[in-house]
């Protein structure tokens, strides 16, 4: 019983930790995100804000920890929780976790039209809406782009974005 419990909780280690590697590496790419798109002269001032839809996502204390050293250009990065959609607010980049995807419509909506870059980690949401979406391809962390969905929202991406990514419809 005693190597059932240690077995079934190494386990629940490695999955937590691997979620956790997980988190610690999309923060890195969301970071380097903020040299790939050019937002509109307005939002090139003040903080760049980083959302988060959804209390305890894994990401938020990675990319806490990457804003408290790190600057987006000029700018001092600030991330934002939103525990749901009405709370949203404007931001530069919104990330969407995979347990908030059924909410993309809602958040594109709140959206509206302003420049911010909705990432998400759910396949099929770069056609669903969103501009960068996280996927895993080969056992490897990977990104789809949808340049349409980033452009619709006056963001720009620099061409060498798109040699690095899956570039989708």
């Amino acid at each position: 019983m005693k190597k059932v419990l240690f077995l079934a909780l190494l386990i629940a280690g490695f999955a937590q930790s691997s979620h956790a590697q997980v988190a610690k590496m999309q923060s890195v790419f969301i970071y380097n995100f903020t040299k790939y798109f050019q937002w509109p002269s307005s939002y090139t001032t003040g903080d760049f804000v980083i959302g988060v839809l959804g209390a305890g996502a894994a990401i938020t204390p990675e990319l806490q920890d990457m804003a408290a050293t790190k600057r987006a250009g000029n700018q001092p990065i600030v991330v934002k929780t939103f525990n749901s959609t009405s709370e949203i607010t404007n931001c530069h980049m919104l990330f969407v976790p995979k347990n908030q995807s059924a909410n993309l419509a809602t958040v594109l909506q709140k959206v509206g039209t302003n420049s911010t870059l909705v990432i998400t980690e759910n396949e099929g949401l770069a056609q669903s809406g969103a501009a960068i979406n996280f996927v895993i391809r080969d056992n490897k962390q990977k990104f789809e782009l949808n340049v349409r969905n980033a452009t619709k929202y006056n963001i720009s991406v620099l061409e060498a974005l798109k040699e690095l990514a899956i570039l989708v419809n």
